[in-house]
């Protein structure tokens, strides 16, 4: 019986010593799994084993979790590392500046929530009565969905109408469309019948519309129609593209016009303009479209009056899908290299836009817009003039500030 007692006094001490070392040990450094079996299997069996069974856990629960945060701590710091490298050193010329933030602004808003987007609509209303709502279009956002597009005036139409008529009004309809880097007025409507009366206007011509753009180069003549048909053909290059171009009726064989067979797909297209204002360099013309192409302006100014609009990297060349190639003029001016050519954004603002009365007793509505800061900011730089409108509808050319 003493001996018993003397075996189990002895085991007790050597398990406070082994616990003691162990403890020691795991302040000292990383914990072990064999420590408190070593200490107590030779002397007491069943308490060695349990301690060794409750250690082997918690030991192998610790070495997990060590490779875990070392490969969190090493991701991280490859994702800081990426972030200095593709941080961009802020430029010290204003422009090229203003064009950062310009193309940084665009990214931004593909990925803003429709409520902020609505948020900003409602803050540059240009009009809104019973009938209609007329928004001013940012830059760089699609007015319809499709691949690759996160975010477009539809998804925020119903967020819109309930900010302007509570949380029981019914979605905003579209009118009509504009492109995507294409500013300016917009037609919304409250009821889908309002917004088919609309359209249907748009269809018979019965809306006058205008279009601001900053050009290369000068039209000439100064002021013109262009009635040229437009189609849309397949660009053979390095990439396999689909334009829309000129499908002339007539052209010149041996200095004589000769009337050529025209394709069927080619659509009329009639294209009012004038030049404005004007340098060496650059213009400042008013397009009045009389039909509604895809893309008609464009088409017209690059390919019919060899004038494109600046920023327009689509049609500035038939063959390429390439950023715009300026002149070194127009560089110098913008205080820009050609390789922050592609970052320009489209100069082509719709300025107004005036409607037929919807009903009997009603006066047509006149909308104008003006144009964006970029635009503005453009036409000071390039020493290009402005025209405001005074109360009798002429236009005289002077400096403006935008929105």
């Amino acid at each position: 019986m003493n001996r018993r007692r003397h075996l189990q006094t002895t085991s007790v001490r050597l398990l406070r010593v082994g616990l003691a070392r162990t403890s020691l040990l795991g302040k000292m450094a990383a914990p072990s799994c064999s420590v408190p079996g070593l200490w107590v299997r030779g002397s007491w069996q069943r308490l060695g084993n349990l301690f060794t069974f409750v250690s082997k856990p918690l030991c192998s629960a610790a070495a997990a979790s060590r490779p875990l945060d070392a490969q969190r701590l090493a991701e991280r710091l490859r994702a800081q590392k990426q972030e200095q490298k593709t941080k961009k050193p802020v430029p010290t010329n204003p422009v090229q500046r203003r064009v950062q933030e310009l193309l940084r602004f665009t990214e931004q808003l593909q990925r803003v929530h429709p409520n902020v987007l609505a948020k900003a609509l409602s803050r540059g209303l240009v009009h809104q009565d019973k009938d209609l709502v007329v928004i001013n279009k940012p830059y760089g956002l699609p007015v319809h969905g499709g691949p690759g597009v996160r975010l477009c005036i539809s998804d925020a139409l119903p967020v819109l109408a309930k900010m302007l008529h509570g949380h029981k009004a019914e979605p905003l309809h579209l009118c009509h469309r504009l492109d995507k880097e294409t500013t300016g007025v917009m037609v919304l409507a409250w009821e889908k019948e309002v917004a088919h009366q609309v359209q249907e206007l748009f269809r018979t011509r019965q809306v006058t519309k205008k279009y601001w753009a900053i050009t290369m180069r000068v039209p000439v003549p100064s002021a013109g129609v262009v009635d040229i048909p437009i189609i849309e053909k397949e660009a053979q290059g390095q990439e396999r593209h689909h334009k829309m171009t000129l499908s002339p009726s007539y052209c010149m064989d041996n200095g004589k016009i000769v009337r050529v067979r025209t394709s069927r797909n080619a659509q009329l297209a009639v294209t009012q303009y004038r030049v404005l204002s004007s340098t060496l360099s650059s213009a400042l013309v008013e397009l009045q479209p009389i039909t509604g192409i895809k893309h008609q302006l464009r088409v017209h100014l690059s390919f019919g009056l060899d004038c494109p609009v600046l920023g327009d990297h689509k049609y500035s060349d038939w063959n390429r899908l390439a950023p715009q190639k300026l002149s070194a003029c127009i560089l110098k001016k913008m205080g820009l290299p050609q390789s922050k050519a592609r970052h320009i954004p489209l100069h082509l603002h719709a300025c107004q836009l005036t409607l037929p009365a919807l009903q009997p007793g009603k006066e047509e509505l006149n909308l104008v817009c003006k144009p964006p800061r970029y635009f503005v900011h453009s036409l000071h730089r390039l020493g290009l003039r402005m025209p405001s409108r005074d109360q009798n509808g002429d236009e005289e050319a002077t400096h403006s500030g935008a929105q």
